[in-house]
């Protein structure tokens, strides 16, 4: 068995039937043995939009996959990667690279930039494990070595296959490779002891789940928890559907200061704060100022496990999180909790022309569990925040590491891991300069997302920061895209009865993508970024 034939048997044994691409000719091989086996391989415009889309397979698929080419390829694909990484994403980086025989006696041969080993040292840093398949003896253990590590911390790893080792022949490994990591009985029977008498001895415990609920597959598990136990539930910006926002225990999103002043004064007001999964990033807390009172806190991770202030060892996220479901905890539940804001569609003005605020509540009345909604950076996150998602996992963007330009490739990569959901794309004109072109990739693969372009003529985050004419931008003819594409339906409204009609239509028409494009003036915010500007900026 050779190389590939063996790495595409295990992409195809985690359910990866996808690999995101852009070739180049140290990738040849690879692609063209990966397509033999069975792997569709899926060609991006640029290795970025690769990147990014084999980053959202990874977030709904459970694994994603992205295989570039040497240097030119692999260091414009270390963006999305490191997004990947700080987001806890599985995703295979697979690079072609120089044969061994090629490099000896150091040639300069195109591509290479200080030596044959610079890439490797790039992802190194941004990866798990990092590494260069050379024998053909140890290939297989390291090519399982790399996808039970990028599973096991839901971060990326990188595999380089000089081209001269894509069809060598391989010793196939040995099934006799350690069991996965065990929790200490001990510890964790001490730590569940502990939760359950200080959740007990509560009077206002609350749940905040994060996003490595989704990627641990711990969904049913949280609904459960609070179910079971009566203790409501709120989520952070990234991980936001953690659990279905239609659930009568669900409070909200937490951004700390920035965040819903009604979600915020209950979270202060708890005096057990249950963190599941939790980043303790600014965007969570609500500014770089803001601390937890940990002596009221479990706080349970991957990474680690503390109970105010005491500290457990080896007890996995997963067991601990099983384990509060054996604890028969019951709590009363509360008198009034807080509710997310609906928007009242009956408030509208269809005659009025759009405002961010009417714009996502005309998005959020057609919502529904066959939507997934996809958001970019900036305002198309922060307004995003009172949508009402209606399953688990139904909405993904980059709300930590917030690389712009995330959301069209990423829906390519979210409709090939479900295609029985209708992407809703939200980005702005900033982030649709940068990989709107992706929607080429969407037109070949007969793929038919529905994107929203907020057209406000600018960089409306920073602009709300500190403004000047470096957040300004070139006004496109947005919707003319289907004419250069050949592919496509589009169109540009600017009154809410406008927008209102076009997402009908789009939802009706189904065969092609759909690019609406929706104009905002240029000084409307949201609340939660004009409370983000105010309260984040130094």
């Amino acid at each position: 068995m050779t190389t590939i034939q063996f790495l595409a048997r295990q992409l195809l044994s985690h359910n990866v039937k996808h690999v995101f691409s852009v070739p180049g000719d140290y990738s040849l091989k690879i692609l063209d043995s990966l397509a033999k086996e069975g792997i569709r391989i899926i060609n991006t415009c640029d290795e970025q939009g690769a990147g990014f889309a084999a980053d959202a397979y990874g977030r709904l698929n459970g694994l994603g996959a992205v295989c570039i080419t040497y240097c030119v390829g692999g260091l414009k694909v270390t963006n999305p990667v490191a997004e990947a990484y700080a987001e806890k994403s599985p995703v295979i980086v697979l690079s072609g690279a120089p044969g061994l025989k090629e490099r000896q006696k150091d040639p300069l041969l195109h591509h290479k930039v200080k030596d044959f080993n610079t890439q490797l040292k790039v992802f190194e840093a941004l990866t798990v494990f990092a590494t260069i398949l050379e024998n053909p003896r140890d290939i297989g253990e390291q090519i399982l070595k790399a996808i039970g590590l990028a599973l096991k911390y839901k971060r990326p790893v990188y595999l380089e296959i000089p081209r001269d080792i894509v069809t060598a022949e391989i010793e196939i490994p040995k099934p006799d490779f350690p069991e996965d990591d065990q929790s200490n009985p001990k510890a964790l029977e001490e730590a569940l002891k502990e939760a359950k008498e200080m959740i007990e001895s509560s009077t206002r415990p609350l749940i905040l789940a994060d996003v490595e609920i989704q990627r641990f597959g711990l969904q049913k598990e949280l609904e459960m928890l609070t179910n079971q136990t009566g203790v409501p539930v709120c989520a952070t910006l990234l991980g936001k559907s953690v659990i279905a926002e239609t659930h009568p225990n669900y409070i909200g999103v937490y951004e700390g200061a920035t965040g819903s002043a009604e979600v915020c004064a209950y979270f202060d007001q708890s005096d057990c704060l249950i963190l599941l999964g939790v980043f303790m990033t600014d965007i969570t807390l609500g500014s770089t100022k803001s601390i937890l009172d940990m002596g009221k806190c479990i706080y349970a991770t991957s990474e680690k496990l503390t109970i105010r202030h005491h500290s457990f060892e080896d007890v996995r996220f997963e067991d601990f999180v099983r384990g509060l479901l054996t604890l028969n905890i019951r709590k009363a539940p509360p008198e009034k909790l807080p509710n997310p804001t609906l928007p009242r569609i009956e408030d509208i003005d269809e005659n009025e022309r759009i405002s961010v605020n009417s714009f996502f509540s005309l998005v959020n009345s057609f919502l529904s569990s066959q939507t997934v909604v996809v958001a970019d950076v900036g305002e198309s996150l922060f307004g995003a925040i009172d949508l009402v998602i209606h399953e688990s996992t139904e909405f993904i963007s980059p709300a930590y590491y917030a690389s712009v330009g995330f959301s069209i490739p990423a829906s390519i990569g979210a409709e090939l891991a479900k295609p029985q959901l209708v992407p809703f794309v939200i980005c702005g004109d900033g982030a649709f300069q940068m990989t709107g072109i992706e929607l080429a990739t969407a037109c070949r693969y007969n793929l038919h997302p529905i994107v929203f372009l907020l057209n406000n003529r600018g960089y409306s985050t920073e602009r709300i920061f500190l403004d000047g004419s470096f957040n300004d931008l070139w006004n496109w003819n947005y919707s003319k895209i289907t004419e250069l594409l050949g592919c496509g339906k589009s169109c540009s409204v600017k009154t809410n009865k406008e927008l209102k009609v076009a997402i009908e239509k789009a939802i009706l028409n189904r065969d092609s993508f759909w690019l609406i494009e929706v104009t905002i003036p240029p000084t409307d915010h949201s609340q939660a970024l004009q409370r983000m500007a105010e309260r984040i900026m130094p």
